[in-house]
């Protein structure tokens, strides 16, 4: 039996049967959407190889992603937009796109576990878990589905402006994203709100 079942098998056993699971990627990238994601497992679903999803390598977290996605009672996946993380800051950002998941989830869950150590005031109860995506099955499970939809979009991405190394960095702040900023200047998709290094604002066309 998994680990990663601890906080999901006592809330079982207290009565709830609807518990989502939330995390999100991204928090710390230059360019994308924050993603967010919520999974709810029927009561008594092992899946042992769900783990936090940095952890696991592309093919398996895709093979992952697929399975959660047949085996969950309920999922969702959710972005917040650059506009969001400029009005909102990214932290809050963040908080609003998992509560999206729970909005989306239908009927609505009745416990949240949520990565990390903050969540915004909610009528349904809640534990915030500190590396959550490797305590809880359902944490895991919320960021293998964020991070391989995140992945895959900032990969189509990378197709329109490949100088920024978007198939491999997939936004975060490495060598060749941070360089082709200054030289190209920023583009729709990056954050504004954020440290760039460059204030020059890239041509759309200019590709």
């Amino acid at each position: 039996m998994s680990k990663r079942l601890k906080f999901e098998r006592q809330l079982w056993s207290e009565g709830y049967e609807r518990i989502i699971g939330l995390d999100e990627v991204g928090r710390g990238c230059l360019a994308g959407p924050v993603v967010a994601a919520g999974v709810v497992f029927e009561e008594g679903t092992d899946i042992p190889q769900i783990r936090d999803s940095k952890d696991i390598g592309e093919k398996e977290r895709v093979e992952l992603s697929i399975k959660i996605k047949q085996e969950a009672l309920y999922w969702s996946v959710q972005e917040g937009s650059i506009d969001e993380i400029s009005d909102l800051n990214i932290l809050w950002a963040s908080l609003n796109t998992m509560q999206k998941c729970v909005n989306a989830i239908d009927p609505a869950p009745d416990y949240i576990l949520v990565d990390g150590n903050r969540y915004i005031a909610s009528m349904i109860p809640f534990t915030c878990l500190i590396k959550g995506d490797d305590r809880s099955m359902s944490i895991a499970a919320a960021s293998i589905l964020a991070k391989v939809y995140r992945d895959d979009l900032m990969k189509r991405l990378h197709d329109k402006y490949p100088e920024y190394g978007w198939n491999t960095n997939v936004g975060y702040p490495t060598a060749t994203h941070k360089k082709a900023l200054k030289t190209h200047g920023y583009t729709e998709y990056h954050r504004t709100s954020f440290r760039l290094g460059t204030k020059k604002i890239r041509n759309k066309q200019d590709h």
